[in-house]
């Protein structure tokens, strides 16, 4: 990889993949070059690594097209049998909506990886794609210091009543701009000492928790679904008061702000239940997936005061924002952007192109996903 390709100074962000080739690499004993898929719009920054891809793979180009004619193309075998796909920007080239099995079981047999942008696969059943042979891989690592500026920004938000104080001076009138600053001073706190009680602790979760603890001196709570005792210590060694919670509800009995960096696993994780166990007054950040609150059971949460105010990226019924939320004073909802700069669009192309590169060259995808679930050679994946 040329000295000249971008890389965006990121700490979640892999090193540079290399691209010397290994004896045991899927690619060392083919002579013509591999077709790779890339979905929706040209590169724009790693221009130096796409043309080594490109001495490496033949790349067909889909663009953007809707699901049916997508569908149609790969029936028709329109880019013949490529090894593997690449998404390098989550705002196109997602035009054929999810990835369920009646696409996937389009695909050739001959592909083996889904290398994508973007941090959450929702949109991709990972399990039937892994069953078909094909690994997924997302970008999550390359949007990891922009999640956790933002995650910090919606906790402020709902500690100091930031869209209060910002709607009241936007709106222009005298009477709410001092209805704010006479009274926002004896319903706000600062976050020291508070707990933090985070749902996930990936990447993501890890960066907020080195953020809010070591800039707000915020004690950290966090349930996974394992126990990161080597993040434990990392964080500990920095000065960072941290410690898990083997289950949900001990978490949300015990966190002061509850904040969810976790995937989506297709099930609801707050709904009426787990908002009648917080602490009243608790808080909420959301910078995962809008659909794993349940948003009628916030807005009761929110009329009853257990939930103080809430900071919001994502919804559940994305691009339509719950109305009742949007109006509170009390929530921030952003438009589902706290990945959204310049140095992760230049790390999910970068780190795309890696995964191809990587897995191919090496046998080993630097981002995979579903590995869990892929099927060993010889044991039939029904295609």
């Amino acid at each position: 990889m040329s000295a000249a390709t971008p890389t965006p100074q990121d700490s979640g962000l892999p090193p540079p993949a290399s691209a010397k080739p290994s004896a045991s690499s899927p690619l060392s004993t083919t002579t013509s070059k591999p077709t790779i898929l890339h979905l929706g719009d040209d590169i724009r920054w790693n221009h130096t690594l796409y043309a080594e891809l490109g001495t490496k793979f033949k790349i067909e180009r889909s663009y953007s097209m809707g699901r049916e004619e997508f569908k149609k193309a790969l029936v028709e075998r329109r880019w013949g049998d490529f090894v593997g796909m690449y998404r390098p920007f989550w705002n196109t080239g997602g035009e054929m909506g999810n990835w369920d099995l009646e696409l996937i079981s389009l695909l050739p047999k001959s592909c083996k990886i889904y290398a994508s942008a973007g941090a959450g696969f929702d949109w991709v059943d990972t399990k039937t794609m892994a069953e078909h042979g094909i690994i997924y891989c997302n970008s999550a690592s390359a949007c990891t210091e922009s999640v956790a500026d933002a995650a910090i920004f919606l906790l402020l938000s709902t500690f100091r009543a930031m869209p209060l104080s910002f709607l009241s001076a936007r709106s222009c009138s005298p009477t709410r701009f001092s209805h704010a600053n006479q009274n926002i001073a004896s319903m706000t706190h600062n976050p020291n000492s508070h707990v933090l009680g985070i749902v996930g602790l990936g990447k993501i979760g890890y960066r907020i928790s080195w953020k809010a603890g070591i800039a707000f001196e915020m004690k950290i709570a966090y349930h996974d679904l394992v126990r990161f005792e080597e993040r434990e210590g990392e964080l500990r060694k920095a000065g960072v008061q941290v410690r898990w919670c083997e289950t949900l509800e001990e978490l949300l009995k015990s966190s002061d702000c509850v904040l969810l960096a976790t995937p989506f696993s297709g099930e609801v994780l707050l709904s009426k239940p787990q908002f009648e166990v917080m602490k009243r007054g608790t808080r909420l950040v959301n910078i995962a997936r809008g659909k794993l609150v349940d948003e009628d059971a916030l807005n009761d949460a929110l009329d009853s005061g257990i939930v103080s105010a809430a900071g919001l990226d994502v919804h559940a019924n994305e691009p339509h924002v719950d109305k009742r939320l949007a109006e509170r004073g009390n929530v921030m909802v952003l438009s589902h952007t706290a990945g959204a700069s310049v140095e992760s669009h230049v790390g999910f192309e970068r780190l795309g192109m890696e995964n191809l590169i990587g897995f191919f060259e090496k046998g080993e995808a630097v981002t995979p996903v579903n590995l869990q679930w892929l099927r060993r050679e010889g044991e039939g994946s029904g295609r």
